[in-house]
This record gives structure tokens, sequence and C-alpha cells, in this order.
């Protein structure tokens, strides 16, 4: 359980990191940070519901 929210926050960060750099190469604006960063909070929350479906399992 404790390794859930260092999970979350580094394919959070990850996935915004890679979207500021798309931004800086790609475009002017901000669209690849956007969209980016929202298909890793719905990545981050799919990983967290798997696992807990998982722990639940097991108990």
């Amino acid at each position: 359980m404790m390794n859930i929210p260092f999970q979350m926050g580094l394919i959070i960060f990850c996935f915004t990191y890679l979207g500021m750099w798309l931004d800086e190469k790609y475009s002017n604006s901000s669209i690849f940070t956007i969209i980016l960063s929202l298909f890793a909070v719905f990545i981050a929350l799919y990983n967290v519901i798997r696992q807990v479906k998982n722990l639940n399992k097991e108990d």
C-alpha cells in the first residue's frame, strides 16, 4: 500500500514532463502537456484500482 502514491506520482510526473518536452519541441501551446497529464491520471487511477482489487482478492 505504501508504493501506490509513489507510483501515481511517478506516472503523472513522467507523462507531464514528456508533454512539456513535446510542447517545447513541436508546439507553441501546451496541448501535449494537457493531454498527456490527463492520460497519466487515468493510467494512475487504473493502476490503483487494479492493485486494490488484487489486495481484496488475497483477503
